[in-house]
């Protein structure tokens, strides 16, 4: 009896020890919406001086992150880095060296994959694949035909396999269906659902035995949701796009990660200030059994790798004299932020159109109107330098200007509010101009009380008036959804001076600024 019981102990321990040795533990490590933000970042997002970074003040940049993914993989057993997408455009570092010094730092860090972000097509498909072509890993990106680019046909992968701890980990890229929209994709690509593009992905690599699946989604966590709960497979989706934070810190806009069904999903904010971390665990079949996690700030108790720094300060030498250049004085920090700009009336809305409107007083022009999206950081208080007024106006857009008539700027007040409820960044800043939005109502009949100044005076808009309008060359060809200025546009002129010029030099002739706003828009 004693032999039979031993006897069975032991198949009992097999199959325990069998059934521990079929779970998989993951570190999904990862990034979104970088920016070039390669030095350290101020709590505004914005440029961080070196004696504020001495003192403990600054956030990210990737010396930080370079330490803190080695020690994050010294201490997991099996660890992927991925990123959401947006490692382009930001900071005078890609105006100068494009994707060059992106693609050698991800390549330092060891990125495992990435999504394609709207930004990565800034500057078109050439400069995407210079980039493609330098990194040592896979970029991808299911919901779009490139066939017909010939800059990314047969090289922009929609998903791929890769093999850690001896299992298969498919992933898959995921990029805004309204790309078109947002940057310069060029008329050869076209993008579809996301939804129906992550499944079809989904059931090739099933069919290939693949059971563990991530999308890097460059989407947004409403989407993302969304996607999680029309598609079956995902175990993961990896986000970006919206610069979401998740977990239990301030400002957290849900769990980390955030469970719908069966799919975990995640975002670690942007520009480098946090480095997210999620431990998930697999059982044989490929289902999660447990999946937690945070992401890791990059604050001064993360060290700066001493190479790292010293890489990023050569690089730094040709943009020091322009970017340390003095041009105001704040007398406040100036808001830019992304959860009012692209909202409500924000302070660093008011100052950029105001200057718009200024710098073009005596041509005839009425009304100025840009999209919060477009400003990308806050200025503190004290000394302006050009590198700040670059890290909120990164994209090198010109002021543009036209005649149209009342009806298209209401439409263009329409599209700006159409996507409140997701924080886009077509949200309308404006100058010359008063309007009242309500979130609530339905898209397309969200704007009313339109007025504009009339001397001293406030007049209701009139549909079939013609006033002149300045906005940036963006806008004014068609992007963030304002096709109607591209349509319905007289007298265009899309090749005015920078709009960082045009900020700085009102803010010089303003300084001290005092940023404020002043009630030209009212959101019910």
């Amino acid at each position: 009896m004693r032999s039979q019981f031993l006897l069975a102990s032991v198949a009992v321990l097999g199959l325990s020890a069998g059934a521990a040795q079929a779970e998989f533990t993951l570190n999904v490590l990862h990034t979104n919406d970088f920016h070039a933000r390669f030095e350290p970042i101020s709590k505004y997002d914005s440029t961080c001086a070196s004696e504020e970074n001495t003192a403990g003040e600054c956030f990210g940049g990737t010396a930080r992150l370079v330490s803190a993914v080695k020690k994050a993989r010294a201490e997991a057993q099996n660890s992927i880095l991925v990123d959401g997408g947006d490692q382009f455009q930001g900071s005078l570092f890609y105006t100068y060296y494009k994707g060059k010094m992106a693609a050698e730092f991800m390549n330092k860090l060891g990125y495992d994959a990435m999504t394609v972000g709207n930004h990565e097509f800034d500057d078109g498909p050439e400069t995407l694949r210079a980039f493609m072509d330098t990194v040592k890993f896979p970029v991808l990106m299911s919901n779009a035909d490139v066939s017909d680019e010939p800059q990314l046909a047969d090289v922009l992968k929609k998903s791929t396999v890769l093999t850690v701890g001896g299992q298969k980990i498919g992933l898959i890229g995921l990029t805004p269906e309204d790309t078109g929209e947002l940057s310069s994709p060029g008329k050869q690509i076209s993008f579809s659902d996301p939804a129906q593009a992550v499944q079809a992905q989904v059931d090739k690599l099933t069919e290939a035995g693949v059971n563990k699946i991530i999308v890097l989604s460059h989407s947004g966590y409403v989407v993302d949701k969304r996607v999680a709960a029309n598609t079956s497979g995902v175990d993961v989706i990896v986000g970006g796009h919206d610069n979401t934070l998740l977990g239990d810190m301030e400002g957290a806009k849900g769990p980390y990660p955030t469970m719908v069904g069966d799919t975990a999903i995640v975002q670690a904010y942007a520009y480098g200030k946090f480095l997210g971390d999620l431990r998930v665990t697999f059982d044989d079949q490929g289902v999660i059994t447990s999946a937690t996690g945070q992401p890791l700030i990059m604050d001064a108790q993360v060290d700066e790798d001493t190479a790292t720094v010293a890489r990023i300060g050569e690089l730094a030498k040709p943009l020091d004299e322009i970017r340390n250049k003095v041009v105001a004085e704040a007398a406040a920090p100036i808001d830019g932020g992304r959860d009012t700009c692209r909202a409500q009336e924000c302070e660093m809305g008011d100052l950029l159109t105001d200057a718009m409107l200024d710098r073009m007083k005596d041509q005839g022009i009425d009304i100025a109107l840009t999209n919060g999206g477009g400003l990308r950081a806050s200025i503190d208080a004290g000394p302006v330098t050009m590198g700040e007024v670059f890290t909120v106006l990164p994209f090198q857009n010109t002021l543009a200007t036209f005649d149209t008539t009342g009806q298209v700027v209401i439409d263009a007040l329409e599209n700006g509010a159409s996507q409140i409820e997701e924080q886009a960044g077509r949200f309308s800043q404006v100058a010359g101009l008063k309007y009242t939005v309500d979130p609530s109502a339905e898209a397309g009949a969200r704007i009313s009380d339109v007025m504009v100044r009339d001397g001293d005076d406030w007049v209701a808009i009139d549909p079939d008036a013609n006033y002149g309008v300045a906005t940036n060359n963006y806008l004014r060809g068609g992007g963030d959804g304002y096709q109607m200025f591209e349509a319905v546009a007289e007298n265009v002129y899309d090749y005015g001076p920078d709009l960082a010029e045009v900020l700085a030099d009102y803010l010089m002739e303003h300084s001290p600024y005092q940023p404020e706003t002043d009630g030209r828009i009212t959101v019910k």
